[in-house]
Parts: C-alpha cells; structure tokens; sequence
C-alpha cells in the first residue's frame, strides 16, 4: 500500500499544520499494513522568518520518504504567500508526475493545498482524504472585504466546491464547519477528529517556579489579522499598567500592533520571536494566565482554535476572547477559562478578576484523556485506511 501526504508545512517547522501533518503520518504508520509505503511532500521550514530553523537533512526510512520543497524567505504577506505556494504547487506536480498511490491525504488551512491534493488524486486516479483545518473562502469573503482578493471570488467558490465534492472522505477540526461544508458536499462522508493534547504536554509539570512581580498574562501563537491583537492588547495594557504581558509569535499583523501609538507608550508589553514548543514549555510554567484571542469577523464564529488544547494542557488559568463555537466549546469542555467578547476590554477586565481569584493550577486531567492527540490520530488514520 502506498499514500501520499500533503502538508505546506512539515517538522521542523513549527505551527498546527506542522504539528497535524506529522501525527497524520505517525498514526498511519502505527495503524496500517506493514508493507504501507508513505511518501510526504512538504516544504523546507518556513512558516516565520524570524524563526531561524535549519534545513532538515535527510530523514527519510525505509517506510517514509519526505521530499521537502524548497522556498524562499517571506514576511506573510499575501503577494509573498501566492508566489511561494505557486513554487510548491509546481514542484508538487513535478515529484507526483506519472507516479501512483492508492490515498492521497492532504492536511489543509488554505484551500489550495486540498485543491492541489485532489488535481493529484485525479492524475493517479487514487482514493482522496482532506483534512480541513479552516475555511479560506469563507474568511476570505469576511475578512478581505476591501481587498483584490475579493475580485477572485468566483474562482475561489468554484474551486471550493469542486474540490470539497470530489474527496472520497473529509474531516473538519472544528464541528463549527459542518454546516458550511454539509451545503457544498452533501454527498461527501465527513467526520470530525479535532486537534488534540500531545504527550509532551500531558507529561510536563507547569507550576511556576518563579515569583513574579507583577501578574504575567501570556499569549503564544500567530499574530496576524485573524487573532486581531492589535486591537485590544495596546487598551488592556493601558489601563492594566500592574500586570505584565508577554506575546510570542510572528505574522502578519504584527506591524499593525507594534506601530500603534498606545502599545509604543506601554512599558509593560513584551513581543517574543515564535519559539520552538520545547523552550515554549518554560514559558508556560512562568505564566499566571494564557490569553486567546480572535478578531471580531463573522468567520471566526465557525473556528476552534488548536491553542485551546495546548493551553488547557497547561492547568494553567485560560483568558479567552472568542465567540460562537470556540466559546461554547470552552465552557463546555475546558474548566478554569473566562470567555469574553472578541475586542471588548471592559469585559476582558472582567474575566481577568474571576480567574485571578480562582485557582492557579486546575486539573484537566480528564480533558487530556478525552483529546489526546494520539488517540484522535488513530481514528482518524483507521478512517483513511478504510479507502
């Protein structure tokens, strides 16, 4: 048996693509044959370029082998996005020309990755698996309002549906996209397996082991127009000018904030170059409280963040600013959170209260278990097996 696994991103490239596309690969080989062959095609590491990773060398075996496309830098713009995917999109067509597999599975957040998965699975008339990790042209349509991308629409609507349509199976990360999805391909069978909890977190201790002058409200993760920190970091700094707040992360808003006048004022915000998850773990351990927060677009109604489950993995006290799906799932299933309105600062200073009064470690012992990663990859493997 052969398959073939699509990702844009790939270890050592950090970020929930990276992350899922390796668990993805990790699950199949543990779940299917013993003579199952996977090929992966990725890029070299590229997600931030201020986060330094060397080029991989060879890691292939003799069950995995990984062809890494390589890119130039960018700075998450969407000209540099467009061109550097066109180069992987080229690449990908070169490496799969004339060859087969029985499963194409792809992991995708921008729809182009699953569209270029499925104009492969047709070449080599193999079996499609799309893991749909959030939906492009619905946030392009919200989000891009006043944008040239808007122009595209049309080709991007058509394009969404005829490669929704054509997967043999499809899973979403967030039930919030069945709806959405269910209109586009009605005939398709869709599953849900989430993100999840990953061992090296349900393993770790994250008690603080310092003793901090001021509160530390910590956020980790991208900092681009979808998180929308720029439009409340620089307000809760000001008026909280006794807590102390660390960002880590990179992307494509953080221009935005750095230039605002309030956030150049405060002494009391610290921005971090993204960092690899184990050094991350320290910064965890230090934090009082883990801040989430997305911006107040309609799109974001639909998402569930993967930080949810790193964070709630911390026991640490979760502050976050996120509406429709992702907020019910945090009171449903998460202890120990505050949810406010996305951009809303006064009630942002509300929750902030109840959490500072609560618990500094809850116990999330039972949330670990219910998502563990591994448990999540196995069923989602046994479906792809099942094509």
């Amino acid at each position: 048996m052969r398959i073939l696994v699509l990702s844009y991103y790939y270890p050592p490239d950090i970020g929930p693509g990276s992350l899922r596309a390796k668990s993805i690969v990790d699950a199949l080989l543990e779940e299917g044959p013993s003579n199952l062959k996977i090929d992966v095609i990725t890029t070299t590491p590229n997600r931030y370029h201020s986060l330094n990773i060397l080029d991989p060398k060879i890691d292939n075996n003799n069950r995995v082998s990984i062809n890494r496309v390589k890119l130039s830098q960018h700075k998450n713009g969407i000209l540099d996005q467009v061109r550097c995917f066109a180069l992987f999109s080229f690449a990908v067509r070169r490496l799969t020309s004339k060859k087969k597999w029985d499963i194409v599975v792809a992991t995708s957040s921008r729809l182009m990755t699953a569209s270029l998965a499925t104009y492969i699975a047709k070449q080599s008339n193999s079996k499609i698996y799309l893991d749909i990790r959030d939906l492009f042209t619905d946030t392009i349509n919200d989000v891009f309002k006043n944008k040239f991308l808007r122009i595209l629409m049309p080709i991007f609507y058509g394009l969404e549906k005829w490669t929704f349509k054509s997967a043999n199976k499809l899973n979403i990360v967030s039930a919030g996209f069945l709806n959405y999805i269910g209109k586009i391909a009605p005939e398709v069978s869709i599953s849900t397996y989430t993100n999840g909890v990953d061992e090296m977190f349900i393993n770790n201790d994250f008690l603080s082991k310092k003793n901090l002058s001021k509160p530390l409200i910590l956020y980790a993760g991208n900092i681009g127009d979808g998180q929308g920190l720029h439009k409340i970091i620089p307000d809760i700094a000001n008026s909280l000018k006794d807590f102390q707040f660390k960002l880590i992360g990179d992307g494509s808003a953080k221009k935005l904030l750095i230039d605002d006048d309030l956030f150049k004022s405060q002494n009391n915000i610290e921005i971090l170059k993204p960092m690899l998850r184990n050094e991350l773990i320290y910064e965890y351990q230090d934090a009082d409280i883990l801040f989430l927060h997305l911006n107040d677009h309609k799109v974001f109604l639909k998402v569930l963040p993967s930080k949810i489950f790193e964070y709630a993995a911390t026991g640490k006290p979760i502050l976050a600013g996120v509406s429709g799906y992702a907020a019910e799932f945090l009171k449903e299933e998460v202890k120990g959170v505050e949810v406010f309105d996305p951009c809303d600062v006064a009630s942002m200073k509300i929750g902030l209260e109840k959490l500072l009064s609560g618990p500094k470690i809850i116990d999330r012992h039972d949330f670990c278990l219910r998502y563990s990663r591994k448990k999540i990859m196995k069923k989602l493997a046994k479906d792809v097996l099942t094509l």
